[in-house]
C-alpha cells in the first residue's frame, strides 16, 4: 500500500494559521468571483467582444485578483469592476467590490460607491455597444442594475456593523479584564498597607516605649533610631501605595490642578491658581488630598455659582498645609436646581480628617469659602 509522505508539524501549523487569516479569506473571495465570472466566458468570447476564451479567462482572472486588496484598498477592485462592466458587460465583480467597500469602509462610502455605480451603469446603457439581453428598455435595465448594487452594498454595510459590534465586545472584555486586575492590585495594596502599616506602627510605638525605659542606658539611642526607622518605613509605604495608584490613573497630584482649572474655565468659571513654591515638596499622599479637595470645590462652584470666578490658594504655614477655595455668591439662584448627591463636603471632610486636618465651608464676606488645614508633613524651617 502506497503511503503518502507526512507533512511536518511546523508546516501544518503555518498552514492552519494562514487558513484562518484575513488574507486567506480574501483569496477565497477572489477565487469565488473568478469561478462565477468564468461561467460567462463562452458568451463573452462569442458575442460581447473579440476576445477568445483564453484571453477572456485571463482578463477575468486579473480582475478577480484585485479582490486580494479589498481590505486595504477596496476602491481598486471597484474601479476595475466598473471597467469590466463597460468593456465585457460583466457585473459579477462589481457585487464583490460594493460588498467590500461596505464591509471595510462603512455606510457612507458604500452609499457613494453604489450611486456612482448606478450613474456609470446608466451611462453605459446609453452607449450603443451594450447588448440587448441586458435590457431593451431603461426600466428593464434598472431592474437589473439597482438590485445588484443595493443588495451587495447593504450586505457589506451589515457586515461592517457586525464587525464593529464584535470589536466593541472584544474591547469591553479586555477593559473588564484590565479593570479586574487593577481592582485586585488596589485591594492587595490596601491589604499590604493595612497589615504591614499596622505592624510598623506597633514597632515604632514599642521602640519608643523601650527607649523611654532605657533612658540613660547605652541602648537608648538604638531604640530611638529603631523607632525613627519604623516611622520612615511607614511613610515610605504610604507614599509608595499612592504613587502606584497615580501611575494607574487613580489620583493626580499638583500637576493635575492646571487641568482642573482649564476644565472649569471651559464650563464658564475662570479659575485663579495661587500655589506657593514650598507646596511642591509635599508627599504624593498629601498632593492627592489637595487635588481631590480642589476638584470637589470646583465642581461645587460650577454647580452653584456657574460663570463666577473662583480663586484657589494653596500654601504652607509652619507645620500646616492650607487650602482655600473662594467664589462670589451668585446674586440669583440657578434656573434649575443643580444635580447633586449632597455628599461632596462630607467626602472632603472625611479625607481631610483622615490625615489629621480640619475643613470648614460657608459664606463669608459675600463669598462662599472652603478652607482645609492639615499637617504638611514637611520639616519646620
Amino acid at each position: 500500500m502506497l503511503r503518502l509522505p507526512t507533512v511536518p508539524a511546523s508546516l501544518r501549523r503555518r498552514a492552519d494559521r494562514w487558513a484562518g487569516s484575513p488574507r486567506a479569506l480574501d483569496v477565497v473571495a477572489a477565487l469565488s468571483a473568478f469561478g462565477l465570472m468564468v461561467l460567462d466566458v463562452p458568451g463573452l468570447a462569442r458575442e460581447d467582444n473579440s476576445l477568445t476564451g483564453v484571453t477572456a479567462t485571463l482578463v477575468l482572472a486579473a480582475g478577480a485578483a484585485t479582490l486580494v486588496l479589498r481590505r486595504r484598498a477596496p476602491w481598486v477592485p471597484y474601479v476595475v469592476a466598473l471597467g469590466l462592466m463597460g468593456w465585457l458587460h460583466e457585473v459579477t465583480l462589481i457585487q464583490f467590490a460594493l460588498y467590500s467597500i461596505g464591509r471595510f469602509r462603512g455606510r457612507r462610502a458604500a452609499v457613494a460607491a453604489t450611486l456612482l455605480y448606478m450613474g456609470v451603469a446608466y451611462a453605459y446603457f446609453l452607449l450603443p455597444g451594450w447588448p440587448v439581453r441586458h435590457g431593451a428598455t431603461l426600466s428593464d435595465f434598472l431592474s437589473l442594475v439597482i438590485p445588484i448594487g443595493v443588495l451587495a452594498a447593504g450586505v457589506g454595510i451589515a457586515a461592517h456593523r457586525h464587525d464593529l459590534v464584535r470589536a466593541l465586545e472584544v474591547q469591553r472584555r479586555e477593559a473588564a479584564a484590565r479593570q479586574a486586575v487593577q481592582e485586585e492590585r488596589i485591594q492587595v495594596g490596601r491589604d499590604v498597607h493595612d497589615l504591614v502599616g499596622r505592624e510598623l506602627t506597633v514597632l515604632a510605638v514599642r521602640a519608643e516605649v523601650l527607649a523611654v525605659r532605657a533612658r540613660g542606658d547605652a541602648h537608648q539611642k538604638d531604640f530611638e533610631e529603631l523607632a525613627d526607622t519604623a516611622r520612615r518605613a511607614h511613610l515610605m509605604l504610604n507614599e509608595t501605595i499612592v504613587r502606584r495608584a497615580d501611575r494607574e490613573g487613580a489620583t493626580p497630584g499638583l500637576e493635575g490642578l492646571a487641568d482642573l482649572a482649564a476644565e472649569s474655565e471651559r464650563m464658564g468659571s475662570p479659575v485663579e491658581l495661587d500655589v506657593t513654591e514650598d507646596v511642591k515638596a509635599l508627599s504624593p499622599l498629601r498632593q492627592a488630598a489637595v487635588y481631590r479637595v480642589v476638584q470637589e470645590c470646583l465642581t461645587n462652584a460650577a454647580k452653584h455659582a456657574s460663570g463666577l470666578p473662583v480663586r484657589v490658594a494653596i500654601g504652607v504655614a509652619g507645620a500646616d498645609l492650607w487650602i482655600e477655595v473662594r467664589n462670589p455668591l451668585p446674586r440669583t439662584p440657578p434656573d434649575r436646581a443643580p444635580v447633586s448627591t449632597g455628599t461632596g463636603l462630607v467626602s472632603m471632610d472625611e479625607r481631610v480628617a483622615s490625615m489629621g486636618g480640619t475643613l470648614t465651608a460657608g459664606e463669608k464676606d459675600e463669598a462662599y469659602v472652603v478652607r482645609a488645614t492639615l499637617p504638611s508633613g514637611l520639616p519646620r524651617r
